[in-house]
């Protein structure tokens, strides 16, 4: 492993959030079983400051590094339209083996992305992707219908966007994560 581009982080207290959108990323999987037995993965990178899914990708094989690298250049290209994040971000995933190949660790370098890792069996210090997790299965997959692998396919790009704009989030105030963003980029009014 190459120690000088990874930072191992001791976190231990849970929930890991920036104070602003674009210093740190988290990055996991899910797994969304079908009634017919099919299993759709997805992997997402999340902002821990503004929660907005900024990027994700599902299949019914397994997650790959090659999907992992897309995901990590959707995101660059996704948040400063170019193909290099003009400052570092961190991005914190576990330790699996789509994460942690060498040729990962020097494409999230490329990109301007500092890879982190959680401790080993340690997945609540990923606590922010860890909450979307269980917000997805419990707000949108477990209520919506799941016959097979393609009707999930078909109904995840609605479901991440309904969460990206209208999902409410206690650590932004109530707002969505866009309207949180929104709310970011306005100038504040004039007292007067």
């Amino acid at each position: 492993m190459r120690a000088a581009l990874s930072l191992w982080l001791p976190i231990s207290a849970g929930v890991q959030s920036a104070l602003a959108s674009n210093q740190h990323w988290s990055s996991d999987g899910l797994e969304i079983d079908c009634w017919n037995g099919e299993v759709v993965r997805v992997v997402f990178a999340i902002d821990t400051c503004d929660r907005e899914i900024i990027a994700w990708q599902a299949s019914t094989g397994g997650i790959r590094g090659e999907i992992v690298r897309d995901l990590m250049l959707a995101c660059v290209e996704s948040r400063f339209a170019a193909l290099r994040a003009p400052w570092p971000v961190q991005w914190l995933a576990d330790n699996g083996p789509a994460y942690i190949a060498c040729d990962m660790l020097d494409f999230a370098t490329s990109l301007s992305l500092v890879p982190c890792f959680t401790p080993v069996r340690s997945p609540e210090s990923n606590g922010v992707s860890e909450a979307f997790v269980k917000t997805l299965k419990r707000d949108y997959t477990r209520i919506q219908p799941r016959p097979d692998a393609l009707t999930v396919l078909q109904q995840l790009p609605a479901w991440i966007e309904d969460y990206n704009e209208n999902h409410p989030h206690s650590g932004l105030r109530m707002c969505s994560p866009r309207e949180f963003i929104r709310s970011q980029s306005q100038p504040a009014s004039c007292p007067v």
